[in-house]
């Protein structure tokens, strides 16, 4: 019997102001689900979140969603979902979704997508985990966050083992092939 590999995402509750961010979502949730992954996210209906989560059910993919109480009226908490998780805060959904998850892709999204990356980061630095996490470079979003970590790298904040903690990617596609190596 094989285990089911699950990929959690995180990203934006708002679209941006891209179309290819929304783009890169559908087409995220549907890879998840062509390569038989399960989609761990964080429940939400809207912006990215519900772009990647309709995508995946719609092409057969199992979903795991993982919303707070407080969120569920602001984010539309999605409910036919394969299974939904309601928890009391952010930080239980966080750890809720990162326990369920064998890798984690963070595509475009805000200050919570931000807290969500830095977060899994720093537990890998510290050696709490061995997961491997990519960032999904959709039309170059997340360079400034990458100059911004080798800053940080140069002015002696952190290692350079900081970079290595996670990997960038441009496409989906480099995705599938990055996640294929890694939950092999």
């Amino acid at each position: 019997m094989t285990t089911l590999r699950s990929v959690c995402v995180f990203c934006g509750s708002r679209p941006g102001a891209r179309p290819a961010y929304a783009q890169a979502a559908r087409e995220t949730g549907t890879m998840l689900a062509t390569e038989g992954w399960r989609l761990v996210y964080g429940a939400g209906d809207v912006g990215l979140m519900g772009d990647t989560a309709r995508a995946a059910m719609a092409a057969g993919g199992k979903t795991m969603g993982v919303i707070p109480t407080h969120l569920m009226p602001h984010e539309k908490g999605k409910r036919d979902l394969t299974q939904l998780v309601i928890t009391e805060d952010m930080h239980e959904r966080k750890k809720v979704m990162f326990m369920n998850c064998d890798a984690i892709v963070v595509l475009p999204g805000g200050g919570g997508t931000l807290d969500e990356f830095f977060e899994v980061v720093t537990w890998a630095m510290i050696g709490l985990h061995r997961k491997p996490i990519f960032l999904l470079n959709t039309e170059n979003y997340w360079d400034p966050l990458l100059a911004l970590c080798r800053h940080v790298v140069a002015e002696d904040f952190a290692s350079a083992s900081l970079l290595a903690q996670f990997r960038p990617v441009a496409e989906v596609e480099d995705l599938r092939e990055a996640l294929r190596g890694a939950l092999a």
